[in-house]
């Protein structure tokens, strides 16, 4: 996070006139930015008093520091990788090959292409400030760190295999002079080698020394650069003899109209000509390259770049129409080819300026066509983050240069680049199709914070300008083409699949959102229809982290399928709440999507857990895309605590169906809160940027009760008497809802008992692979079908699609066969697959005697016994714990209670193997039995079980015969 730049510092001068506010300018505001975080004695949000921002003074410190204008950091630049080898050495076998006419044309297409990439980049580099990084800062704060990353990468090789590129350019022309003089050192080959090696080193050595050092090499390589081509333009006007037999004989009219169309040899094509010609055309960003670097890269680089490509144009289209109104295709270089005699047959230009080149059709080695011709055949990682570092004044990342001297002295020894310059060129192209799409992607996006200062762009052109570049790779080289956009996507994978924890507000982030809302608002005027029922489940997890279990198993059957929300909370006083409720918000949401859960999380601030409850059921999620099931865990610990919470929990489940909500009742024999289990696992992994985690120790303190947190959900403690971190008051004496975990580097960690560890084991059972085993269906209600759907889309995962799905219904003995039939034939109509039917003929049976004594003990401190006392202490008790369980309505629902028990027996004789269990959820009328008693049925229809979801729809129907 960049240091925001305090404008209102004040520079004080004592004058005659007073005390002068002087304003910072736009380049002080940007070297103010470069600044670290936090260096003005504030961080990010925070703010200083009136009287400390009075007395604050701004001064930016940039002594030292080189700043380029447009013309010094973008201008010259981009001229010079612009004209490059190319002008010399290419440009007159183009014309040779393409004729005038085409050359131009030639010229006009890549300049249309570099054109439309310099609007694009002139329109990225004024929406706000420009820091270092050249293509890749620009595509990767446009289109994200996966694009970003990608070019980046690529972007930075190409021009290091660019520098080797135009070396051996040099190094050949070179060799070229001290062939024709006899100087030879070795061969040509090495002597390139030698020459080109020699070269590079000065180059490191210019670059080394600092960018004020290179910025002036560069001015007087552009001097050097403007001489030649004025020498070239005087040259043309000054026809000499002696270079008639060369094929020079300065402007003719004859020459200019047989020069004018084509005349394409050795198989080449006007594609491979542009082929050729198009790598002039990639030094556009040399100026983007070093925008860290500009004074002001918002107004340098539009100015610099688009006026650097009008000039280049000119001078290409110039020296390409007077290179052939100048020079033959094919000249001998014999002065004794002048003509003496008239031909008969005399129609080439050479012919009409008496020389007969005739000879040349079996090979000559001047002319457009001959003496260029052997030049004109030079056809977000973390490993790279050593090579970031800056050193001196100007962060010079001489690492980066020596990394680049290597790579370029490396393709220089090859001294052969016929195979890797179409894929630069290629690279090239790809970096500025991005930057094209960028902005049309951006615009697209319509994004409040996409509004460049640089008003002379359009989306639509910036799209054909990305085509037009895609194009161009193909018809440079169709499998360099190919090989880049291989290695683009291989990066783009990678980049993805690491996922940098990075936030940079790109256009792919404001093009989701516009896509979400706008399907969003379209599903919002579709009416639901039974066939597209998913169920979408709101579950109280407080923090997610905290029952990983009961995560992972709605995850199981909601990823790709229904929404996920995880509700959390937070009670107390409201400014604690508030502020960890905004915390958390960004904290487990991170969690959430670290841990790959497609799950979103929603807390709140209520003054209880019922009234949180409610906020969530009403108003989670939105339009359609809204929960339509309520999962909540057992209240394990409900016979130890607050008989009022266990009032609040039952409640929970009414308010649910009052709101056309299922329910969803989830119990681990084990326990699903593993948070007093977390400290050390959290303290680790806050700290593992710390040198000194090995010393640090959580203590856990066993013999007490786990105290109120600020902080709750509706689901279990993790054992009837859960262990927990010890923990103290602060100085508002309120229990912190985090531990309180002490360093300790002498005694060891306390070791986790045995139910502890059995907890762990069991919070991570839904995270493995689940093996051929049985998905147990107690379907003793038609709930709507939602106690079917769930274990069907479970066995649709890959964690779960070997376990086999077995249905127990209930019957009468008499009708087994016939009721066993009529099931199998309803879920084949609902095309839900199992593997066997079994229709419990004995489920009224009465429970065994020990079973209902054990269930009659454990009711016992729950029950008024309103017979042993006066009426009125009975009134009253009743009144004020409407909790308790009376005699009346103990005897009342006598049949229900033996009702659960025997089921708790039934389960256990025949699914006491299964994976997991999924049964109807025993539902009571509201206000008619006490909270007490329903607890009671739970418990004793799900005690001693593996995994089991006690499961009630809403009676609305979520399986459908029809297709």
């Amino acid at each position: 996070m960049d240091a925001v730049p305090r404008i209102d510092h004040y520079r004080h001068t004592a004058a005659d006139l007073g005390e002068k506010l002087i304003r910072p300018s736009l380049a002080e505001l940007h070297d103010e930015l470069d600044k670290e975080p936090f260096e003005d004695g504030y961080a990010n949000g925070e703010e200083g008093t009136p009287a400390g921002e009075a007395a604050a003074t701004y001064t930016p410190d940039s002594k030292g520091v080189v700043k380029f204008g447009w013309i010094k950091g973008v201008l010259v630049r981009c001229m010079l990788n612009i004209w490059g080898v190319m002008l010399f050495i290419r440009l007159s076998w183009i014309v040779g090959q393409a004729g005038i006419g085409l050359s131009v044309l030639v010229i006009g297409m890549a300049t249309v292409v570099t054109t439309i990439t310099g609007l694009s980049t002139s329109a990225i580099a004024t929406n706000g400030f420009v820091r270092g990084g050249g293509a890749y800062y620009l595509i990767s704060r446009s289109l994200g760190p996966e694009f970003g990353g990608a070019i980046g990468l690529i972007f930075a090789f190409a021009n290091a295999v660019a520098v080797a590129m135009y070396v051996v350019g040099f190094a050949e022309t070179v060799v070229e002079l001290l062939k024709e003089n006899g100087t030879l050192m070795v061969d040509e080959m090495n002597d390139i080698r030698i020459i080109g090696a020699i070269t590079v080193v000065i180059l490191l050595g210019i670059s080394v020394a600092g960018m004020e050092w290179e910025a002036k090499a560069q001015i007087v390589l552009l001097v050097i650069l403007i001489l030649a081509i004025g020498d070239f333009v005087i040259g043309t006007f000054i026809p000499l003899d002696s270079k008639k037999p060369k094929g020079f004989f300065g402007y003719k009219a004859e020459i200019f109209m047989e020069n004018f169309g084509p005349d394409f040899r050795h198989e080449e094509t006007f594609f491979s000509v542009f082929a050729i010609f198009f790598p002039a055309a990639t030094g556009i960003l040399a100026g983007a390259n070093i925008s860290g670097d500009l004074a002001d890269p918002q107004s340098a680089i539009p100015k610099g770049t688009l006026l650097a490509i009008l000039i280049t144009t000119l001078v290409y289209t110039g020296i390409a129409v007077s290179v052939g109104s100048c020079v033959v295709r094919d000249a001998t270089g014999n002065v004794n080819n002048t003509i003496v005699t008239e031909l008969t047959n005399c129609t080439t230009a050479a012919c009409k300026l008496n020389y007969d080149f005739s000879s040349c059709q079996t090979g000559c080695q001047y002319g457009l066509m001959n003496n260029f011709q052997a030049l004109c055949k030079d056809n977000i990682y973390p490993g790279f983050q050593m090579f970031a570092k800056g050193y001196g004044k100007n962060n010079e990342p001489l690492r980066g240069y020596l990394l680049t001297f290597l790579i370029a002295l490396g393709f220089i020894l090859i001294a052969e680049l016929n195979v890797i310059a179409p894929i630069i060129s290629n690279f090239f192209l790809a970096s500025y199709a991005l930057i094209n799409f960028s902005v049309f992607h951006a615009s697209l996006a319509k994004s409040p914070g996409w509004r460049p200062a640089f008003k002379y762009y359009n989306m639509w052109i910036s799209l054909v300008g990305a085509i037009l570049c895609c194009i161009v790779m193909f018809v440079i080289n169709w499998w360099a083409a190919l090989l880049t956009y291989v290695i683009v996507l291989g990066l783009y994978i990678y980049v993805t699949y690491k996922k940098p924890d990075v936030n940079w507000g790109s256009s792919t982030q404001a093009l989701t959102y516009l896509n979400a809302l706008q399907h969003s608002i379209r599903l919002s005027g579709v009416e639901d229809h039974v066939k597209n029922f998913r169920p979408q489940c709101l579950i109280m997890t407080g923090a997610p982290n905290a029952r990983p279990a009961l995560l992972h198993l709605v995850h199981a059957f909601t990823k790709n399928v229904g929404l996920m929300i995880c509700g959390h909370v937070h009670m107390g006083p409201r400014r604690q709440a508030m502020k960890e409720l905004s915390t958390d918000l960004a904290k487990y949401q991170r969690w959430l999507i670290k841990n790959k859960m497609k799950a979103f999380y929603a807390p709140v601030h209520a003054e209880d857990l019922r009234d949180g409850g409610q906020y969530l059921m009403q108003a989670a999620g939105l339009g359609r895309m809204r929960p339509n099931t309520l999962v909540v865990g057992f209240k394990k610990n409900w016979r130890q605590g607050d008989m009022r919470d266990v009032e609040t929990y039952i409640n929970l489940f009414h308010d649910a169906f009052d709101v056309q909500y299922g329910v969803v009742v989830i119990r681990l024999k084990e326990g699903l809160d593993i948070s007093h289990l977390q400290g050390q696992e959290e303290l680790l992994s806050s700290q593992e940027k710390s040198p000194c985690t090995k010393d640090v120790i959580v203590k856990v303190d066993y013999s007490k009760k786990a105290e109120t947190d600020t902080s709750v959900a509706f689901a279990p403690s993790s054992s009837e008497r859960a262990p927990t971190l010890r923990k103290e008051e602060d100085e508002d004496g309120k229990t912190p809802t985090q531990p309180l975990l002490k360093k300790d580097s002498k005694s060891p960690s306390s070791p986790l008992n045995w139910a502890d560890q059995r907890l762990l084991d069991a919070s991570t059972q839904f995270q493995k692979k689940q093996g051929k085993s049985n998905i147990d269906v107690w379907w003793l209600f038609d709930d709507g079908g939602l106690t079917l759907l769930i274990p069907y889309l479970l066995t649709t995962k890959k964690k779960w699609k070997d376990c086999k799905i077995r249905v127990f219904i209930g019957g009468k003995i008499n009708r087994i066969d016939h009721d066993r039939r009529a099931m199998a034939t309803l879920l084949s109509k609902f095309r839900i697959d199992f593997s066997d039917i079994m229709v419990l003929g004995d489920i009224n049976t009465k429970p065994k005697k020990e079973n209902i004594a054990a269930f009659e003990e454990m009711i016992e401190p729950f029950r008024l016994h309103e017979d042993d006392k006066e009426q009125e202490v009975a009134d009253k008790m009743k009144d004020d714990e409407p909790w308790r369980i009376t005699d009346n309505e103990l005897e009342l629902y006598k049949t229900k209670t033996y009702r659960q028990i025997r089921l708790n027996e039934l389960l256990k004789e025949h699914s006491s193997t299964a994976n997991i269990i999924v049964m109807s959820l025993p539902v009571a009328r509201k206000g008619a039995v006490s909270s007490a008693l329903y607890m009671a049925w739970l418990e004793a229809l799900s005690k001693d079980l593996p995994p089991i979801l006690l499961v009630r729809g809403n009676h609305q129907s979520v399986l459908t015969f029809y297709s």
